[in-house]
């Protein structure tokens, strides 16, 4: 059904695609000076390990881990220039925009495990003594702080950058927030970089470089050597505090979370949808975060059955776009019927026994005495809505319990003479009684000597009590006065 292809097309190895992705990102300027700044991160990385190793200073070993952690920040603005150039595909809809969530949160989760290498080596180092060389302690202090910053200031980390604002605020920026108000009081200029709180990853390599800086006086004045693995522990401590808010923060938006801080955005504008013109119910919200910045949701509404699906979809969308990026709103229709009291023909329930017809008295309702509204031509009965009912359509909403269409065929009585005529052996006369006049005036009359029957009876069940009850009493009347006339004879 398609385009034979006589040659099998060969297919590339995993490291021949990351080849042609990589190809694809260095073809854009933008990444020319990220890679350079990774290659130079590489070099500077491997000169602060040699000097760790030849200096023994765990603290230096911890201040240098920041180094490694700006190369991974470095990789992931890599990955956030490749995210913009690919577009959604079909197994992929909604883009690459949770890599760069993942390699955020992959960075920061190293780091801290780096941290806690740290604690663990420096806990051992407490009970034995290693000698120090603080020659390139210095040194090594502040080629790895000139680097650190010149990274931070000269590359644009857009992933990073929305996650240190997004994310809640560190126990060390915490700290240094009420020292910056107080000098911000004495130097105003200062506002624009401490207020309203620092950049956790310049306050970071400050307080690490500040605390190596007060290791290398300790040392090299009092020669106390365990001021090492105390600044390594402080070290450590401060950069597990700065990186942990940052890993709950994208590792909600792994897990499909709705952000804290537009939980009240979006109810607002879930009742201002609820109130449009047409709309009846919004059901089944969900919404949540695709990337940094970028939200996704679905929804149902339900209108009214007059309303006019696309203008209501038009509003709903107006209202939700500008804070759901990719939305999908479902609209349907209010589908409800209305129950109708119908009478269905319906024979004897035995074929062998004979229907209760007019040979006994009784007249049955036939589909000619119904009404011509609630019969259609096909049969089925025609609700009174505008839109026909469907067979597969769940049951209505409002039903006042009213009989349905399995309802029992109403019998009524019929004019005339009566065929069953109980008591017939006593030798009691039946017809009108000549004293209607005096009688009937304290005695209600019987109307045709027969009544209707129970309703939850059925057909043929409880039918002639009253027809007996009713000839009963006329005999009674005519033995009443049968009586009272030989009384009157005798007397």
């Amino acid at each position: 059904q398609g385009t034979i292809h006589p040659f099998r097309k060969t297919h590339r190895s995993i490291f021949g695609k990351l080849l042609q992705e990589f190809r694809l990102v260095a073809s854009d300027r933008r990444s020319w000076r990220i890679l350079l700044f990774g290659s130079l991160n590489l070099l500077c990385t491997g000169c602060l390990l040699m000097w760790c190793s030849s200096t023994n200073s765990m603290a230096l070993t911890a201040y240098t881990y920041l180094t490694i952690f700006d190369l991974f920040s470095l990789i992931t603005c890599l990955i956030s220039s490749w995210v913009t150039m690919k577009k959604p595909s079909q197994v992929y809809s909604f883009g690459f925009e949770r890599l760069e969530v993942l390699a955020v949160f992959a960075s920061t989760v190293l780091v801290q495990l780096g941290a806690l290498f740290i604690l663990k080596e420096s806990t051992f180092l407490q009970t034995h003594s290693v000698s120090l060389c603080s020659g390139r302690l210095l040194v090594g202090t502040f080629v790895a702080l000139f680097f650190n910053l010149l990274t931070l200031l000269s590359v644009r980390n857009k992933p990073f950058a929305y996650v240190s604002e997004a994310a809640s605020s560190s126990w060390l920026q915490e700290h240094v927030a009420d020292l910056s108000r107080s000098l911000c009081g004495i130097i105003p200029g200062l506002s624009s970089v401490l207020l309203p709180r620092m950049n956790p990853f310049v306050l970071i390599n400050m307080a690490g470089a500040l605390s190596l800086c007060i290791t290398y006086m300790l040392i090299e004045i009092n020669n106390y050597n365990a001021v090492d693995t105390a600044s390594a522990v402080a070290i450590a401590l401060m950069t597990f505090g700065t990186m942990y808010p940052m890993s709950v923060y994208s590792g909600k938006v792994l897990l499909q979370t709705t952000p804290s801080h537009i939980i009240g955005q979006l109810d607002k504008l879930l009742r201002e949808v609820s109130t449009l013109d047409g709309v009846l119910e919004v059901r089944n919200e969900h919404f949540w975060t695709v990337g940094f910045g970028s939200l996704a949701g679905s929804a149902h509404v339900r209108i009214r059955r007059d309303a006019n699906e696309q203008l209501v979809l038009a509003h709903v969308t107006n209202r939700l776009l500008p804070l759901v990026s990719t939305l999908t709103v479902q609209i349907f229709k209010d589908d409800w019927t209305r129950p109708l009291l119908t009478g269905t023909l319906s024979s004897s329930s035995s074929p062998s026994a004979p229907p209760l017809g007019s040979a006994e008295g009784y007249a049955t309702v036939s589909s000619s005495s119904l009404p011509p509204l609630l019969l259609s031509s096909g049969g089925e009965l025609d609700p009174l809505t505008s839109t026909p009912s469907k067979p597969s359509s769940p049951p209505p909403e409002f039903s006042f319990d009213t009989p349905g269409r399995n309802v029992q065929p109403m019998v009524l009585p019929a004019p005339g003479h009566h065929t069953h005529r109980p008591y017939g052996g006593l030798g009691l006369t039946y017809g009108a009684s000549p004293y209607t006049g005096m009688l009937n005036q304290g005695l209600a009359r019987p109307s045709g000597g027969l009544g209707l029957g129970m309703q939850g009876l059925g057909a043929g069940f409880g039918l002639g009590m009253g027809g007996s009850r009713g000839a009963f009493i006329s005999e009674l009347q005519n033995c009443f006065w049968g009586v009272h006339s030989t009384a009157s004879v005798w007397n």
